[in-house]
């Protein structure tokens, strides 16, 4: 049936109805949205006011544009916030999703049999244990960041798979009484590709982040090492930043 908008402004009202569309179960993260004759037919508007609506959708990164191909329906960002730690869990239910969890791996590995320089990173001896980890964080069943970690395990002992279904800061504050002091971060745009793409649900070759990380407990002691590739079309990093100064030193490289 055709349901045509008689109240002014006809474009706000439009806008409003299709972003109420795409919110809906009816149109899910990455389903293909009506074109521009389907919104004109359907309420009776012209293919002018059907393109404002859609391009301002698109403005709002609620839709995207794919060349010869059609609109569809976009992932909603999630914030990435630099200047603390949040934990995916509790970041994903702030956004209005609901967050999950794939562990792809998970094992007790000796720091000799690491052969990278995650060792000398934590700041083990070769004898220590490590849980090493890979894990899919999904937000509304959508695959948002898969994520590599090497973790001490003296400072957590028992830790099971079953307590990487959730949120880790959560495991460490509540049940083993840690005090995690912050991490330090390098982030670096990639391209995603292979497996991993495949895993993350994107093209071959779509833009990613990598953020390289190493964890704190108070005291200086290091906690965690990671490397997690996060969706480019699923995060916005955001940060405060201060004044203008004069640079130090060096806190980036430039290629």
């Amino acid at each position: 049936m055709t349901s045509t908008l008689v109240k002014d402004p006809i474009y706000y009202q439009l806008t409003s109805r299709l972003r109420e569309m795409i919110e809906s179960p009816e149109y899910p993260v990455g389903s293909q949205f009506l074109t521009e004759r389907q919104i004109c037919e359907r309420y009776g508007v012209s293919r002018a006011t059907a393109n404002k609506a859609l391009s301002s959708l698109v403005s709002e990164n609620l839709l995207e544009f794919r060349k010869g191909v059609g609109t569809f329906v976009r992932i909603r960002s999630l914030d990435y916030n630099l200047r603390v730690l949040v934990s995916f869990t509790e970041e994903a239910i702030a956004s209005g999703k609901h967050p999950s969890t794939q562990v792809l791996r998970f094992e007790s590995v000796s720091s000799k049999d690491v052969l990278d320089e995650v060792p000398e990173v934590l700041q083990v001896a070769p004898d220590s244990m490590l849980y090493y980890l890979e894990r899919l964080r999904l937000a509304d069943n959508v695959p948002v960041i898969y994520e590599r970690r090497h973790i001490v395990a003296e400072y957590c002992p028992g830790l099971t798979e079953v307590d990487l279904a959730g949120s880790l800061y959560s495991i460490w504050t509540d049940r083993y009484r840690l005090v995690i002091e912050g991490a330090e971060e390098r982030i670096q745009g990639v391209n995603l590709r292979g497996a991993e793409a495949l895993a993350l649900k994107v093209h071959n070759g779509s833009a990613g982040l990598l953020v390289k990380s190493v964890g704190y407990l108070s005291g200086n002691k290091p906690l965690w090492c990671e490397s997690t590739l996060y969706r480019g079309d699923a995060y916005e990093f955001r940060n405060r930043l201060g004044g203008i100064q004069k640079a130090t030193h060096a806190r980036g490289i430039f290629l």
